[in-house]
């Protein structure tokens, strides 16, 4: 009965010894060998949660952190809004109390022309009527609409808001009031740069006339 007793203290032992050697999982604000997190531990820990998720994976954002300050900024681009939050929330989940800066941008993947359909045509056509923008009938004309307005957007060297974009028949028409003869230039460029465009009338000034939101 003893030695019985004896091997089950010595297994409980050895049991007790291994658990208080395993290497544990660290919290939050500090590293695996215990000191302070640094920026760049706490940017992976980000980063992993990213990695597990395909399409934030894929969308290689940026990240910068202040591990000190529990502090991170989120930067790139994402095709939708439920996405961004997704960012969002995963990276909230890296470390407790997290402060985020959210930077990312939404960005609709772009369609091409055999993607493009009569729906995203006619949602294009409310759109630029809300706008005071003129759109043909043909599914070129709005697929040239979306392009160019998408790529003003995106383009921090064109203010966008203050362009109206018409097309009609493959013609790009630009019209409004932009800051500066560099702005000008630029939006015309993108227009003219754009699959399915065959000319581009600009008629863009140069002042300081607002235009209202789109």
């Amino acid at each position: 009965m003893r030695k019985i007793f004896l091997a089950s203290f010595v297994v409980m032992a050895f049991g007790l010894i291994l658990t208080a050697c395993a290497p544990s999982e660290p919290i939050n604000g500090t590293s695996n060998s215990g000191g302070k997190m640094t920026d760049s531990e706490l940017e992976n820990k980000i980063k992993a949660k990213f990695d597990s998720d395909a399409q934030l994976k894929a969308a290689d954002l940026n990240i910068s952190a202040d591990a000190e300050k529990n502090e991170a900024t989120i930067s790139g681009a994402v095709p939708t809004q439920a996405l961004r939050m997704k960012a969002v929330n995963m990276a909230k989940e890296a470390s407790s109390g997290l402060i985020l800066t959210d930077k990312i941008e939404v960005r609709p993947r772009e369609l091409t022309r055999a993607e493009y359909t009569e729906e995203n045509a006619s949602a294009e056509r409310e759109k630029a009527r809300g706008a005071g923008e003129k759109l043909g009938d043909s599914l070129d004309d709005a697929w040239i609409h979306t392009k160019i307005v998408a790529k003003l957007i995106g383009n921090s060297d064109t203010p966008e808001r203050k362009i109206n974009v018409d097309v009609v028949n493959n013609v790009v028409t630009l019209r409004g009031v932009v800051d500066t003869t560099e702005q000008r230039a630029e939006a015309e460029r993108v227009a003219k740069e754009t699959e399915g465009v065959t000319r581009v009338v600009n008629q863009l000034k140069v002042g300081a006339v607002n235009k209202a939101a789109r």
